[in-house]
């Protein structure tokens, strides 16, 4: 995001629509402004930012008629880009407007966590990790947001990160359990993540009018990982393999431990907990459907 985008944003906008402009400028801000827009009848909130901002916005007018467009203004936007946005926000801004113009507005459905609304996952365990290394280099994000994460998590794996126990148990409901959870990650969308120009493709089956997809690493043996990842990396998805536990169309699951173990939600970390209860909300959101 520079000074120059938004103005250009802004002024592409405003050619047939009345627009304000608000920015954040703490955790928390882009929900209270999103809430208001919603309370005074707002037609559309646009997040422009990255997948922090967006995931703000969209837990602040979820549930109300307010619509909520997406506009790429972070490091990776793993959710505009798995709509098939440009990664650029003035391409994207173009599909904003005609999608308008259509009037292309439909609902979608979306994970939520201890009551907190996620767009495309949330982690569990390892990549939670990974995100809180991340989240101390902050300032680095934005010029070296992709080879920060590749050594976060290269640090993380050989230092930070148990790798010889579970770190917490999931209950599907019925007597229906995992015991040996390493490493969770809870999917409202396939792509999990980018590499790149390379999309992490887990469970291509994914989608905002389906339930959750659940998959957990129950070793974190490093050729268990190494396989996982290039295969996700292949693109196609994930194989079944003996040490993963593959769940889709997900309506409800409890994860939970003894001791705490960390979690982050649309790529923001949120601490560690001991208990985390996700459920799928189908039609919580109206999304302008910007696409090429």
């Amino acid at each position: 995001m520079t000074a120059r985008n938004t103005v250009v944003v802004h002024e592409r906008l405003s050619r047939h629509h009345d627009v304000q402009v608000v920015e954040t400028n703490r955790r928390g801000h882009a929900t209270r402004f999103a809430e208001d827009a919603a309370r005074r009848g707002i037609d559309v909130v646009v997040a422009y930012g990255g997948d922090g901002t967006l995931n703000e916005v969209a837990t602040g007018v979820a549930t109300t008629n307010t619509a909520l467009a997406v506009l790429p203004g972070g490091s990776t936007n793993v959710f505009a880009r798995t709509l098939g946005m440009p990664n650029d926000a003035l391409q994207a801004v173009d599909l904003i407007v005609d999608a308008l113009e259509r009037n292309d507005i439909s609902p979608i459905g979306l994970g939520r966590a201890n009551g907190r609304y996620f767009t495309f996952h949330t982690g569990l365990g390892f990549d939670a990790a990974v995100v809180r290394r991340v989240e101390q280099r902050a300032a680095l994000k934005r010029y070296a947001g992709h080879p920060l994460f590749v050594v976060a998590g290269l640090r993380t794996w050989a230092v930070d990160y148990d790798k010889k126990r579970p770190h917490f148990s999931l209950d599907f409901g019925n007597g229906d359990t995992v015991t040996d959870g390493y490493f969770s990650i809870i999917m409202n969308t396939n792509t999990y993540t980018y590499l790149g120009n390379r999309p992490f493709d887990i469970v291509p089956s994914t989608g905002l009018a389906s339930g959750l997809s659940v998959v957990t690493f129950k070793s974190m043996k490093t050729t268990h990982m190494l396989r996982t990842m290039a295969a996700a990396l292949r693109g196609g998805g994930v194989p079944n393999y003996p040490w993963l536990d593959i769940r889709t169309d997900v309506r409800h699951v409890v994860v939970s431990d003894a001791r705490a173990f960390p979690y982050q939600l649309d790529g923001d970390y949120l601490g560690e907990i001991q208990k985390v209860e996700f459920e799928f909300v189908p039609d919580a959101l109206r999304l302008v459907r910007s696409h090429p």
